[in-house]
């Protein structure tokens, strides 16, 4: 069994530990970066917009991980296909971003050099805005301008304990937001238009442990029939002995699944071939799809001591997902992402 969060919690006790992990449908979970333990520099705090329709898609992260901080963006081009990546970074931010403590509400944003990001959420809309000069690093500048809405009545929410003292994870997902605006590349612009246009926030707060290994899945499209389908399944991360992070979002609802699995080709002897096609399953039969690779982005940064390396892949994924009263929705080639990330920081 896994626990559901039903009422508003305290997330941390006085030690800074997670008072009673587990899930909820709703940010049940309150917290308070004032009640923290940990030293400041291992705080980690970010906002992750991923915005798409079925030709592109930009994806944006402002962060403030303790001693080093990031505005992020990736461009991806799914026709071509294509992509680009690159991180504004600063260090010892450490507060200074003042993070939203919920995901509901709350506006931020950060200037570094000529790189400008804000994310603002009056608790009805949300807009992103931002200009990042030289993007790929080629010259290309890209601005953007993206206002969200109709929020979903329900999301992924998730209080992970480590197995350490005053370590602990927050995570809000926030699936198939209408998206409606533009991005420019050097001025040739890409519209997201609301009838096909979607996106996810991935909401993060914590402490996490040194050396980790996690795999994350997201979806989100708009069905034949209109209806919107999504998904968020993770694992790998932090004690998930309460809950897990799998689950089924439809028309704005959430359902809680099993636990899931990334079969990987090569994975189970340590070299994966994350170019062909994977599997991803649940252990309540109420997943079985499979994901065809698209674009691997895969941005490696790797100083022994310190490092990132993230294989998160675009593709297709077909199969059945079955919804908490029995019903079974059926994807064929429809766009999203997988990934494996080893992080030491």
């Amino acid at each position: 069994m896994q626990r559901e969060i039903t009422q508003p919690t305290v997330l941390l006790d006085a030690s800074g530990n997670v008072e009673t992990p587990g899930y909820a449908k709703k940010p049940f979970y309150i917290y308070d970066r004032n009640a923290v333990t940990a030293k400041k520099s291992r705080i980690k705090e970010w906002d992750y917009y991923y915005v798409s329709n079925k030709e592109y898609a930009l994806c944006l992260t402002i962060a403030d991980m303790g001693y080093v901080g990031a505005l992020s963006i990736s461009v991806l081009d799914f026709l071509k296909p294509s992509q680009f990546t690159n991180s504004s970074v600063f260090l010892f931010p450490m507060g200074k971003l003042h993070m939203p403590s919920s995901a509901e509400i709350g506006d931020c944003g950060w200037k570094n050099g000529k790189v400008q990001m804000s994310f603002e959420n009056d608790g009805v809309t949300r807009r992103l805005k931002g200009v990042y000069p030289n993007a790929d690093k080629k010259g290309t500048c890209v601005k953007w301008d993206i206002t969200l809405t109709d929020f979903p009545q329900e999301s992924m929410v998730i209080a992970t304990p480590f197995d350490k003292k005053g370590y602990f994870y927050l995570n809000q997902k926030i699936n198939c937001m209408r998206a409606e605006g533009s991005f420019s590349l050097n001025g040739e612009v890409k519209k997201f238009c609301k009838e096909d246009s979607l996106a996810t926030l991935d909401w993060g707060r914590g402490v996490w442990t040194y050396d980790n290994t996690w795999y994350w899945s997201s979806l989100q499209t708009r069905l034949s029939d209109g209806s919107t389908f999504g998904w968020n399944l993770g694992y790998g991360f932090g004690n998930t002995d309460a809950a897990s992070e799998d689950m089924f979002f439809f028309n704005g609802k959430s359902h809680k699944i099993g636990r899931s699995e990334f079969i990987i080709p090569g994975d189970s002897e340590g070299k994966p071939r994350y170019t062909e096609e994977w599997r991803l399953v649940s252990d309540d039969g109420r997943l079985d799809c499979l994901f065809r690779p698209l674009i691997d982005r895969y941005e490696p940064m790797d100083l022994k001591v310190m490092c990132m390396i993230p294989h998160q892949v675009f593709g297709y994924f077909s199969g059945e997902c079955i919804l908490d009263d029995g019903r079974s929705v059926r994807l064929d080639n429809e766009l999203g992402f997988a990934e494996k990330v080893h992080n030491k920081w």
